[in-house]
């Protein structure tokens, strides 16, 4: 008797996105190009699942628009999403913090590039404030993931939406452009069917999908006229937000167990820093190395717990220092935290990340 094997091909990053959306019962996407990004959509075209799977996809006439699409597709209970580059996200926040308001989920890709303004269209990761902190306007946060790899960018893809519809809101899959444009060996994930409207209304009772002889539809809306009801509304909020905090953090350790020094990066900064660890390791140096895989939730726990135990941290990002201001509220003084980063799509070489490590901290 033969084994069955899993297939390994050969993609993109961001054509792992697309296959993935694919299988796991992705009902719609609504997106409008823009580089480092556009193959996302590129590959939905070309895979035309609305033949094999009934997915819609459709090229939106813009970003504001896209987003909009993906409201009205996640009130009625669809697995939905859309993706986009740095600005083009800009254009989506009204519309994401309109979702978190409504309590709605829904999946957005950040492939990220260069800015501010056009920018360029290398990679960056720049785009963490504006993702993480909640780049829209009110009280809200959305699970933020960050794939280091293509296989990370179809398995985050899934993950994404088992957040957003565990906990009802938009959530992030947050890639630089060098995880989406790269290529590498990705296992797909199995195919999922998609729901009928039937098993929507059993499934998510807060969906609209019409008046039935049973029961009235239902509205979804972020407005809530009275202070009261919208405290009420945030303080529900506000309770979730702590939840996941407490259940869905994601991390990964490379070699922090006797480090003296940790490098903190995502993405392929981490990739970058892997390789820093190693060449440090191989000097002398005890370096270790933690991955944030969920920038939010954002591993506080463990770098407090490693700040009683190393000499410093130094967070490595491609962008003028974002993420090390969460690294130094985690560490709560306890030991230095310095920054180094480069912007404008250049990446750092694993020999500059260590030389950053030996100047910054060892001196």
């Amino acid at each position: 008797m033969t084994e069955n094997k899993e297939e390994v091909l050969l993609m993109k990053g961001n054509e792992a996105v697309a296959h993935a959306a694919i299988r796991c019962g992705c009902d719609g996407y609504f997106g409008y190009p823009i580089t480092p990004q556009s193959e996302i959509l590129e590959t939905l075209m070309v895979e035309e699942p609305w033949k094999t799977t009934g997915m819609v996809v459709l090229q939106a006439e813009s970003e504001v628009a896209s987003i909009n699409m993906v409201y009205g597709g996640a009130g009625c209970g669809k697995k939905v999403m859309t993706s986009s580059s740095s600005p083009g996200v800009s254009l989506m926040q009204e519309g994401i913090s309109y979702m978190a308001g409504a309590e709605l989920p829904g999946v957005i890709v950040n492939v990220m590039r260069g800015g501010p303004g056009l920018g360029t269209i290398q990679p960056s990761q720049a785009d963490y404030f504006q993702t993480v902190k909640g780049g829209g306007h009110g009280d809200y946060k959305m699970p933020t993931l960050a794939p280091a790899s293509v296989q990370e960018m179809a398995d985050h893809t899934v993950l994404a939406f088992e957040l957003a519809f565990k906990y009802r809101t938009p959530a992030m899959v947050l890639a630089d452009g060098i995880i989406g444009q790269m290529m590498e060996k990705v296992v797909l994930p199995p195919f999922q069917p998609r729901l009928t409207e039937d098993e929507i209304r059993a499934k998510y009772p807060w969906a609209t999908l019409g008046k039935t002889k049973d029961r009235d539809p239902n509205y979804i809306s972020s407005l809530e006229l009275l202070s009261e009801d919208m405290e009420r509304l945030n303080q529900r909020l506000q309770a979730r937000y702590r939840e996941i905090e407490k259940t869905e953090v994601r991390y990964e350790q490379f070699l922090c167990d006797d480090a003296d020094y940790v490098f903190v990066a995502f993405g392929t900064m981490a990739r970058v820093c892997q390789k820093a660890v190693e060449l440090a390791r191989a000097e002398g140096i005890k370096a270790g190395l933690i991955r944030p895989i969920t920038l939010y939730p954002f591993p506080s726990e463990i770098l407090n717990e490693l700040a009683n135990k190393v000499k410093g941290f130094i967070s490595i990002e491609m962008n003028a220092g974002q993420m090390v201001e969460d690294v130094r509220l985690a560490v709560t003084g306890k030991v230095p935290v310095e920054f180094y980063g480069r912007m404008g799509g250049i990446v750092p070489s694993p020999d500059e990340v260590l030389n950053a490590l030996k100047s910054k901290l060892i001196k």
